[in-house]
C-alpha cells in the first residue's frame, strides 16, 4: 500500500459516519495489507498495520460517544483513557487480532454511580461496534465492557493493591496484562498515573517478581532437545507449528519481565529491547540477535492461518510447516535457540535478584 493510498484510507476511516462504513474500510485494508505482506519489511508492515487498527478503534470510540449523546446520555462526564492490552497494547496486532481493552477515568467529584453507569454503557457500545467491524472479544473477558476493567483511577489503585497483596495466578496474569497497556484514545495522563501506581507497587512487593517469573516461563519454545521443531500432533492443525505460543509469546514474556524489573514503560517488544540496551541490562550484541529473531517471529505470526466466522476475523496462531522454505526453517530453529537462551538469561537474572 503506497503512502498516498494509506493516508487516503486513514482519512476515510477518520471520517466514517457509521459502523457499516468502518467495516467496509477495514475489509479493504485487510485485503490490501494481506497482499503486501510478502514484499514489505516486517517492522514497516507491522507499524502501518497497527496504525490502521488504531484508527479503526479510535473512530469506533468516537462513534460510540456520538451514539451515547443521541440516546440522551450526554458526553463523557469526566476525562478518560481507552486502553489496549495484549498485542494491541504492544502495537503487534496481526491482521486478525481480538479485542483486549479497558478504561481508566478520572475520579468524579460527585455522582460517581452515574459516572460509572455512563462509562459502562459507553464501553458496551464500543465493544459492540468493534465486533461489527470484525474484532472478536477477548475470550478471557479482558474487555472495557466488563465492569472489572472499566474503573476510576482510585478504583484501579485499590484493585492493583489487592492483586499485589494476594498474587494468585490470575492476579499475576492481570498485572502482566496491565504492563502492556497503551492509551489508544483519550487522556494518556490517566494511563500514566495508573502505571505510576503499578511500578510503585512493584517496588513495595518484591515477591510478585517470583510469581511473574513462574508465569513468564510457562510457555516453552517449540524446539525439541534434539533441535527438531515440535509440531502439532493432533486435530485439524496436525503438522503445523504453534508460532504464537511456541515462538512469539515466550519472547514477548521474557522481554516484558526484564522491562518491568528495569522500570521500562514502553510496551512494544522491539522498543523494549532497545530500552534494555540503553539501561545497561542487555548487551548491544545480544539485543541485535534478539531483535532479528523477534522480527522473524512477527513475520511468521503474520503468515499464520486466517479464519473468518460470523463476520469476525480470527487467527489461531498456527502455521503450516509446508509454508516454510528450508532457509526459513533453519532461520526459525536458530531464532528458537535464541528464545531458549533468553528464557535462561531471564530466569538467572530474576532469581539472582530474589536472593
Amino acid at each position: 500500500m503506497s503512502d498516498p493510498v494509506r493516508m487516503q484510507l486513514l482519512g476515510q476511516i477518520g471520517a466514517a459516519d457509521h459502523v457499516e462504513e468502518l467495516r467496509s474500510l477495514r475489509d479493504q485494508v485487510h485485503e490490501q495489507m494481506e497482499a503486501l505482506l510478502p514484499t514489505r519489511p516486517v517492522e514497516q508492515f507491522n507499524e502501518q498495520l497497527n496504525e490502521v487498527h488504531d484508527a479503526v478503534i479510535q473512530r469506533s470510540v468516537i462513534l460510540a460517544e456520538a451514539e451515547m449523546a443521541r440516546l440522551g446520555m450526554g458526553s463523557p462526564p469526566v476525562p478518560y483513557a481507552y486502553i489496549l492490552f495484549g498485542s494491541g497494547g504492544r502495537k503487534e496486532q496481526t491482521l486478525s487480532s481480538d479485542q483486549d481493552s479497558g478504561v481508566v477515568y478520572e475520579d468524579p467529584v460527585s455522582d460517581s454511580a452515574e459516572v460509572k453507569q455512563y462509562f459502562e454503557e459507553l464501553c458496551k457500545l464500543i465493544v459492540f461496534h468493534l465486533k461489527k467491524v470484525g474484532y472478536p472479544p477477548c475470550e478471557g473477558n479482558v474487555l472495557s465492557s466488563n465492569p472489572e476493567w472499566c474503573l476510576s483511577l482510585s478504583e484501579w489503585g485499590s484493585k492493583l493493591d489487592r492483586w499485589f497483596k494476594e498474587p494468585a495466578w490470575e492476579a499475576v496474569r492481570y498485572l502482566l496484562i496491565i504492563a502492556d497497556g497503551r492509551c489508544v484514545y483519550g487522556e494518556e495522563r490517566l494511563l500514566d498515573a495508573l502505571k505510576d501506581l503499578f511500578f510503585t507497587d512493584m517496588l513495595n512487593h518484591p515477591i510478585i517478581i517470583q510469581r511473574m517469573l513462574d508465569n513468564t516461563m510457562r510457555h516453552k519454545v517449540l524446539l525439541g532437545i534434539f533441535g527438531q521443531l515440535l509440531k502439532e500432533q493432533y486435530g485439524v492443525d496436525a503438522g503445523s507449528l504453534d508460532i504464537k505460543y511456541g515462538a512469539y509469546i515466550p519472547m514477548v514474556n521474557s522481554i516484558r519481565l526484564m522491562s518491568i524489573q528495569t522500570g521500562i514503560r514502553e510496551t512494544a517488544t522491539l522498543e523494549r529491547i532497545r530500552m534494555l540496551v540503553k539501561a545497561g541490562k542487555m548487551s548491544v550484541a545480544d539485543a541485535a540477535l534478539y531483535d532479528q529473531a523477534f522480527r522473524l517471529f512477527l513475520r511468521l505470526r503474520l503468515m499464520t492461518k486466517e479464519q473468518r466466522a460470523n463476520g469476525l476475523y480470527a487467527n489461531n496462531g498456527k502455521l503450516s510447516s509446508r509454508k516454510l522454505t528450508k532457509e526459513m526453517t533453519d532461520e526459525l530453529k536458530s531464532s528458537l535457540r535464541l528464545g531458549k537462551k533468553l528464557q535462561r538469561a531471564v530466569f538467572k537474572q530474576t532469581m539472582g535478584r530474589l536472593k
